[in-house]
């Protein structure tokens, strides 16, 4: 299966959210999104990360665009983690074999200390109001990640 690339329909693809919802790509239709994949609730490097989209929420909304992060972790570990991070963001559990970030190819083999493993690859995707993929981020570092996000965005 081939990555989709820039200028290609986001995959739609179900996600559960931690309230038992779903949602998917399509929803953001008729506005820009942006949505980020991270490793996992409550670590270093993800908690920044979504505590920086949290500070910039506000811009975002009102820039017209919205924001998702995703990881494969369990709707409760989402809901511990918007509590005890006081985050403002929406968050998806992406969990299901041939999910979003399997059809993205974001879900693979990584290396960490020589060890190899399955995990998430960090990466966020910027939308158009058409669901097309106008940006993507691989391999995010996150110092200044949601500010550069938001500038893209309020440039579409």
């Amino acid at each position: 299966m081939t990555k989709p690339a820039v200028g290609d329909l986001m995959p739609d693809i179900a996600m559960e959210t931690p309230d038992g919802g779903i949602v998917r790509p399509s929803d953001f239709a008729g506005k820009p999104a942006v949505v980020w994949f991270y490793p996992k609730d409550n670590t270093p490097g993800c908690t920044t990360e979504a505590k920086d989209f949290t500070a910039l929420a506000r811009d975002f909304a009102e820039a017209g665009v919205a924001l998702l992060g995703v990881s494969k972790d369990p709707p409760a570990k989402h809901r511990a983690f918007m509590a005890k991070q006081e985050l403002a963001v929406p968050l998806a559990t992406d969990a299901q074999d041939g999910g979003l970030s399997d059809a993205l190819g974001i879900w693979t083999e990584k290396q960490l200390y020589g060890k190899k493993f399955i995990g998430m690859v960090r990466t966020t995707y910027l939308l158009d109001a058409q669901g097309r993929i106008a940006r993507v981020w691989d391999k995010v570092k996150v110092k200044g990640h949601a500010a550069e996000v938001l500038e893209a965005a309020k440039a579409l």
